[in-house]
Parts: structure tokens; sequence; C-alpha cells
């Protein structure tokens, strides 16, 4: 580990995947310090909103594919840092785990290497494991490791369920409670998870431009729940009270293999085989990263009780359960 001095406010960072779900929190997170920032993306015309988040002239939008070498060189032509936040939870069409998640991370570290930068921050997530039997988890570590071979000094963020009001998690299983009138336990929903709040991540990435010590960091919230209790908080914050019914991990995958078939026709699958394999797993900081967290970052986690009025949408009528 190797500590940075804090990028001058003027400085340009260049962010890969900054009109996805964690990426747009981050940019604003980082306009704020200051920096010129240029978002790399596949479809310039689809982050024009990210401009708002700055001052005139702020915020550039460039195009950029990171299964392209040239375009992804180009991104970082004239820039002071950069942060990739491209992640995929399933694949479909070219948008494939190795592609994106290793090969992808590889190519923008290459470039970064060549163009004598010396800040990287990477996100990864908590699970990262080349031994792995899911194809997510294994892609994850492969781009770590290519990361840190080209860019020995970047900093890689592993989160666990990141939350938040366009989050994947919350919002998908309450959008299944406004029509279903159970909600499944995935191998009984003993899995255990640490959701810490996108915010809390942004921050932790503007820690890592602001001089933090480099390496790996494993961030979660203050707390630790089960899957069944994450779903008994939704109930909560929704006043749906659905039940709540285990689902054993053979039915679940039989289940799941049907239901990835949707990627097929564009739509986004309930669920897939990979994610029934990282299911099988607790999500939660690691003991030997006990010093490598949050706090080791200057960073207060937030309780995830207090970010959930997002789920507001939810309730019947929109109004808060009493």
């Amino acid at each position: 580990m190797s500590a940075f001095k804090p990028l001058p406010q003027n400085a340009l960072i260049t962010v890969f995947g900054g009109t996805g779900f964690l990426g747009r929190h981050i940019v604003r997170r980082l306009s704020k310090d200051g920096y010129r920032l240029r978002i790399a993306t596949r479809r310039p015309n689809e982050a024009l909103f990210l401009k708002t988040n700055g001052t005139p002239g702020q915020i550039d939008i460039t195009q950029a594919n990171i299964r392209d070498a040239a375009s992804v060189a180009a991104a970082l032509d004239g820039a002071d840092g950069v942060v990739n936040a491209v992640g995929i939870l399933y694949e479909s069409g070219k948008q494939k785990f190795d592609a994106v998640q290793a090969r992808g991370a590889a190519l923008i570290a290459d470039a970064a290497a060549k163009h004598g930068l010396a800040h990287m921050v990477h996100i990864s997530a908590i699970g990262a494991d080349a031994d792995s039997a899911s194809s997510y988890a294994k892609s994850k570590a492969t781009g770590e490791a290519a990361v840190l071979e080209l860019m020995p000094h970047a900093h890689i963020l592993r989160p666990s369920i990141v939350i938040g009001p366009e989050d994947d998690f919350f919002n998908r299983f309450a959008a299944m409670a406004m029509l279903a009138p159970a909600l499944p336990l995935i191998g009984g929903g003993e899995t255990r998870y640490q959701p810490v709040s996108v915010f809390d991540v942004a921050e932790a990435v503007a820690a890592c431009l602001n001089g933090a010590m480099s390496g790996i960091y494993e961030i979660g919230g203050p707390d630790i729940f089960s899957f069944k209790q994450l779903m008994e908080l939704l109930n909560q914050e929704t006043g749906r009270q659905r039940l709540l019914l285990p689902l054993p991990f053979f039915a679940a995958s039989m289940i799941a293999a049907i239901a990835q078939f949707s990627t097929l026709v564009g739509m986004q699958p309930l669920l897939t085989p990979d994610q029934i394999i990282l299911l099988k797993s607790d999500n939660i900081v690691g003991a030997d990263f006990a010093d490598r967290d949050l706090a080791a970052l200057g960073i207060a986690a937030r309780p995830i009780a207090g970010e959930l009025d997002y789920l507001a949408r939810f309730r019947p009528h929109g109004k808060k359960p009493s």
C-alpha cells in the first residue's frame, strides 16, 4: 500500500461507467470537489444529464467502449486520474462478464499506465474470487489482478450490496411485491449481507483520490443482515407485508435457468444461475479487511434504515406505514 498526494482541485478525472447507478453518484460527489470530469460512455447522448451535476464546462462527455483499446486510450488522453465503475449483473449480447469486468478493466489499466497516470480507482465487489464457480465473481477477480499488475498502486474498492435510490436490489424486490403475494427466500434466506449506501461508496472514491493509502478495501454498512431480514425490512418500508417463502437452491436454480432466456428479448432476468451461485456465500467484509474498510478511509458508514425513503413509491397510495 502506498500513500498519494491529493489531486489538485482542477485535475481531470476520466470516469468509465458514469451513467450507471453507482457511477452517477460518483460523478455528483467528485464534481463537488471541483474536479474536471470526463465521462467515457458508449452512448454520449444518454449521458448528457450528468452535465447538470457540475458548473458550465466542468463535466465533458466522450464516446468510449471498454472493449475497444483505441477509444479507451483516447478517453484518458490528458487525464490526471481514472475511475472505473463499469460492471454488469448479468450477461446479455456482447456484454459478457469476461469482456466487461476482466478484459475491460485490463484495457483501462493498461491505457492508464501508458499515459503515466498515478491515480486509478477500480470498483470490484466483495466475493471476487479467481476460484469461484460464479463467472461474475471470477471475472471480478481477474479484473482486479490485471489492474494491480498494470497499476500496482491503484485503489480497489469491493462493496457489498450497494443500496440507494436507483439500486437493483430493493427496487427489484419492491416491484415484485407490488404484483406477487409472496417473496422468495432463496436458500432459506440465511445468506448474510452488509448493505452499503451508494453515497458512502461515492465518498470512498473521493477519499481515494484525496490521498488515501492505495490497496484493496472491502466496504460495507454498519450492520449485517440475513436475506430474510432484508425482505422483512422491505415489507416494513413498503407496508405490503408479503409472505416470505423459503425456496431451496435447487428450485431457484431451475427457475433462474428459465428466467435467463428473457435476456434474449432485451429484458432483465429476475435471477440467473450465476446469481444463485453467489447467493450461496455471505457477502460481508472479510476479517482480513477489518483495517481496510470505510472507517480506514475516514468514512462513518450510514445505517441503511435511514436510507430507504426512495421506497415510498412502492407504498400503497404512497403512505408511510404506521
